[in-house]
This record gives structure tokens, C-alpha cells and sequence, in this order.
């Protein structure tokens, strides 16, 4: 991969979000969830993500998790995805969520 440069990276900007609804998303073409991201004041946001494989639904909701804000909404399906939401992709393809250690406020930056 080619290097970039810190002013790139700060062009991206990735935020603390709480997972607060998540539904199944059968018209995706692969399995994944819908999630519903509060990011405090910067409001409500919706990703598509597949990650079904090592969460299940109800371990989901109140999850701290990370994700990037300002990527342009791609419509997946009947579905609005506004946000990224940051995993590690593992051997086997499957991914896990990325979260801080400690509780952090809704809506701050990483950098």
C-alpha cells in the first residue's frame, strides 16, 4: 500500500458511536445486520455491516464501537449505510468490531 501523509489521514474522520437498534438485513448480498449509531451530538446514523457471523443481535445494542462519519452515504439494498463501521477482518473473513477500552463520550474524534 502506498504511504499517506498525516493530512490525509486526518481527512478521515472516525467518531465514538453506541449501537442502539440493529435488525437483520436479508436483502443484502451478504448476511449482515442494519445498525442504528447514536454519535451524541452529531445525532443518529445507519450502517450496514456485516458482522453476523460473531455477534448476535442482542450482543450488539449498547456496544461502543467506532466508525467512519464522513465517507458519502452508499445505498445497500433499500437501505441507507451513513457510516462505516471499523473492524478487523480476520483470516477467515469474518470481522470484529473495534471499540476503546473505557467509556468514552459519544461523538469524539479519533485521532
Amino acid at each position: 500500500m502506498p504511504q499517506i501523509s498525516y493530512d490525509d489521514f486526518e481527512k478521515v474522520e472516525i467518531r465514538v458511536g453506541k449501537i442502539i437498534q440493529v435488525a437483520d438485513f436479508p436483502q443484502a448480498r451478504k448476511p449482515a445486520y442494519k445498525l442504528w449509531i447514536d454519535f451524541g451530538d452529531w445525532g443518529i446514523k445507519k450502517s450496514s455491516a456485516q458482522i453476523t457471523k460473531l455477534y448476535q443481535q442482542e450482543d450488539l445494542v449498547n456496544k461502543t464501537i467506532l466508525a467512519v462519519t464522513n465517507f458519502p452515504p452508499r445505498q445497500i439494498g433499500n437501505f441507507l449505510s451513513e457510516v462505516l463501521v471499523l473492524g478487523v477482518v480476520l483470516d477467515d473473513g469474518d470481522v470484529a468490531l473495534i471499540q476503546p477500552d473505557r467509556d468514552v463520550p459519544l461523538g469524539k474524534r479519533i485521532l
